[in-house]
C-alpha cells in the first residue's frame, strides 16, 4: 500500500507543471525565460547574462560543470539539462530530482527543445508561437538575400589571446553554419564535419574569405571594450592578401547571440546578413 501511495505521489510530482526550475545552460535559460517562465528559475549558470534578471538568479556553476550539490540545494522541480551532461544527469536522478534533457546542437534541436520545454512546464501553446516567430525571422532573412552575391565568410570562435595562434573556427556541424546560409553566405570551411575545428593562419589565407567574424578571446562577452575590437580587427590587417581585409570585413564580435543556440538566433542571423551584404543593394 505505501509503494502504491508512492508511486502515486511520484506521478503527480512528475505531472505537475514545476514551479522551481533550474537551468544549467544559457540557452536554456533564454528559452524558459522567452517562454515567460522566468519566475519558476531559481538556478542559473554563471554565464547566463540574458534577460538581464537572469543574471540576478542563484548560481550553479559552469555550463561545463554544473555543481549538482548547489543545484539540489535549491529544491527544484525540474532541472533543464544538455545533452552532454550525462553525469549530472546521472547523479541528479540517483538522488530523485527530476530532469529534463534537450540538445541545442543545430536549428532543428532548438525547435524540439523549445517544444520539450514548452510542453513539460505546461506552456505548449506559448512553445509553438515561439518556434513561429523565430522560423518567420529566420525565413525572412532568407528572402532578403536570395538575390544577393553569395559571399564566403569564415567565423573564428577560439584563439590565444592577442594572437592569430590556436584558432578555431565553425565548421558544418555547427547551428552557425546553418545561420551563415541563411544569411545568404557560405562557410568557407563547410566541407569541415567537424562543428568547431581547428585551422591555421596559412590555411584562412588559402581560403581567402570575403568576410571574416572574429570573437575569438571575447566568448567571455562582458565588458569587451571597443578598444579591444579595434585591436582585434588590426591583428587580421597583417595579412593585406586577404579579400576580407581589403573590403574592409573583418569583425570583431562579442555578443551572446553568436554562442547561445536560444531564441536569439535570429538576431545572429541578422547581424550575419549586415556583415555580409553591407553596401550592396
Amino acid at each position: 500500500m505505501r509503494l502504491l501511495i508512492a508511486c502515486f505521489a511520484l506521478t503527480a510530482a512528475l505531472s505537475a507543471d514545476p514551479r522551481r526550475i533550474v537551468s544549467t545552460a544559457p540557452s536554456i535559460t533564454e528559452t524558459l525565460f522567452a517562454l515567460g517562465l522566468g519566475d519558476s528559475v531559481v538556478g542559473v549558470t554563471q554565464h547566463c547574462h540574458y534577460p538581464p534578471e537572469a543574471a540576478r538568479r542563484p548560481k550553479i556553476g559552469t555550463y561545463v560543470n554544473p555543481n549538482v550539490e548547489a543545484i539540489v540545494a535549491l529544491r527544484p522541480d525540474l532541472v533543464v539539462l544538455q545533452d552532454t551532461a550525462d553525469r549530472s544527469a546521472a547523479q541528479l536522478q540517483r538522488v530523485g530530482v527530476a530532469i529534463l534533457v534537450v540538445r541545442h546542437g543545430n536549428l532543428d534541436a532548438l525547435f524540439n527543445s523549445v517544444t520539450a520545454i514548452g510542453a513539460r512546464c505546461g506552456v505548449p501553446d506559448r512553445a509553438a508561437r515561439l518556434n513561429g516567430e523565430i522560423r518567420a525571422r529566420l525565413d525572412g532573412i532568407r528572402r532578403r538575400t536570395a538575390g544577393k552575391p553569395r559571399r564566403s565568410l569564415v567565423f573564428i570562435v577560439g584563439r590565444s589571446p592577442g594572437t592569430l595562434d590556436n584558432l578555431i573556427a565553425v565548421g558544418k556541424g555547427s547551428y552557425l553554419n546553418e545561420l551563415i546560409e541563411i544569411a545568404g553566405g557560405v562557410n568557407a570551411l563547410a566541407q569541415t564535419p567537424m562543428p568547431y575545428p581547428k585551422v591555421s593562419v596559412e590555411s584562412i589565407i588559402g581560403l581567402n574569405p570575403d568576410v571574416l567574424v572574429d570573437m575569438g578571446d571575447m566568448a567571455e562577452t562582458l565588458g569587451v571594450s571597443e578598444e579591444h575590437k579595434r585591436s582585434v580587427v588590426a591583428l587580421w590587417s597583417r595579412n593585406p592578401a586577404l579579400k576580407a581585409v581589403q573590403h574592409g570585413r573583418v569583425f570583431a564580435v562579442a555578443s551572446d547571440i553568436f554562442v547561445v543556440p536560444g531564441p536569439r538566433v535570429a538576431e545572429a542571423a541578422e547581424a550575419f546578413e549586415k556583415m555580409l551584404h553591407a553596401g550592396t543593394p
